[in-house]
């Protein structure tokens, strides 16, 4: 029988029972699978299947699909509670990583792809509403930097046996997406059955929900969609295409972003608790662009491969701030608005993403630095979209325009 426990019971609980452990599980093992699955894509699309920069856009393209379609989550959440729907989902992030290099061709890449995508992003809008429900305001903002580090820390020992054991032992595509792809999707099963369900006081909304007042919340994450597009799909492809990385050095790469997370993800948490929601998402953006017009720089200029690679990873620093967008909208938001904006917003996140990809891979090929330069304006029109973020966030203050203690109509 399903066990239900209200979250103000849940302190009763053994330690490893509770709700946030269950979220620190969930954090280490989802990147197992998908951060694996990222360090090897570009080093086994081009020597094993031949891709070029269309091919890999038109992949991400297909990759982004799920989640423009994360809004599907309300409906299955009618039938389905968040927590199990967020396990099963992960579980099926991790079956479809296992078995992707059991698919080396354009069509049959795509598809598996499409398939852990699923599994993927319908995870994380679930993923995203837990963490929203069951951690208090308060506290969320460090939780957040603490669950960033968690996955980076299990993360850190997947790489390691990469970067010194992929010679070494003459490691393959297809055992090292078996490990990481099963590991992800044993962590979800057992997480099913040893976990009793978690019961949120606050019911959530099950049919879409788009506000007015939620309206800088919704351009914040058009934008951060469309951004983070080009430096997932073309940052890490232009390491192995301009510079020759090999699967080992690509992931030494992603080792470094791993210890670097682990450092200033929990920093970058009492950061936002600090200084606010504003200032910290402007401190990102303006990183962002210059980090951006470096990137273009690089094409145009000939700098080498030792600023490529310091660049990466400053990148991947700055995006760990993002989680001040979380904070920003669990401030504004009615309780019950959570899981059905979590969704909604993931949707609006992938628009651009669906299209973006494929759409630069065809520029890609004729120029790299017009791709990174319109990131970096992309990242300035966020700059501009997070200065109307108030200094406290609040029902009724969504925006510096708002007038405060007076709601406006929805």
């Amino acid at each position: 029988m399903t066990q239900i426990v209200p979250l103000s019971d849940a302190r009763h609980l053994p330690l490893w029972r509770r709700p946030t452990t269950l979220l620190f599980l969930m954090a280490a093992a989802m990147p197992v699978a998908f951060a694996t699955w990222s360090a090897l894509l570009n080093n086994f699309t081009i020597e094993v299947a031949g891709f070029d920069g269309s091919d890999i856009g038109w992949l991400h393209t297909v990759r982004e699909i799920p989640g423009f379609l994360a809004v599907g989550v309300i409906a299955i959440i009618i039938f389905l509670r968040e927590q199990i729907l967020g396990l099963v989902s992960l579980a099926l992030l991790g079956a479809a990583t296992a078995v992707t290099a059991w698919f080396p061709s354009l069509g049959g890449i795509l598809t598996i792809t499409m398939l852990s995508s699923i599994g993927f992003h319908y995870y994380e809008t679930v993923n995203q509403s837990l963490q929203l429900q069951w951690l208090d305001k308060l506290r969320a903002p460090k939780m957040l930097g603490w669950l960033v580090a968690a996955g980076s820390a299990a993360t850190l020992v997947v790489y390691l046996i990469i970067v010194t054991l992929w010679d070494t032992l003459g490691l393959t595509y297809n055992i090292v997406y078996l490990a990481s792809g099963g590991f992800t999707a044993l962590v979800a099963i057992f997480a099913l059955f040893a976990y009793p369900q978690f019961e949120a006081p606050n019911p959530q909304v099950k049919k879409m929900v788009l506000r007015r007042r939620y309206w800088l919340y919704y351009a914040l994450q058009f934008m951060a969609g469309a951004r983070r597009q080009i430096f997932v799909v073309f940052a890490g492809f232009m390491m192995v295409e301009r510079f020759g990385f090999d699967v080992h050095e690509v992931t030494a790469l992603f080792l470094i972003n791993l210890v670097a997370n682990m450092a200033f993800a929990p920093l970058m948490g009492h950061a936002v608790a600090r200084y606010g929601e504003r200032n910290t998402l402007i401190f990102e953006y303006v990183g962002l662009a210059l980090v951006f017009l470096a990137y273009g720089g690089i094409y145009m200029f000939g700098w080498g491969v030792i600023l490529a690679a310091t660049l990466y990873v400053i990148d991947h620093i700055l995006f760990a701030l993002a989680l001040a967008l979380k904070t920003y909208f669990q401030k504004i938001a009615d309780p019950g608005d959570i899981a059905p904006t979590a969704a909604v917003a993931f949707t609006i996140n992938h628009i651009a993403a669906v299209f973006l990809p494929a759409l630069l891979g065809y520029l890609w090929l004729i120029s790299p630095q017009a791709v990174f330069g319109l990131a970096s304006g992309m990242a300035l029109v966020s700059l501009m979209l997070a200065c109307f973020i108030p200094r406290h966030p609040a029902p009724g203050n969504e925006t510096r325009f708002a007038t405060p203690m007076v709601r406006p109509a929805e």
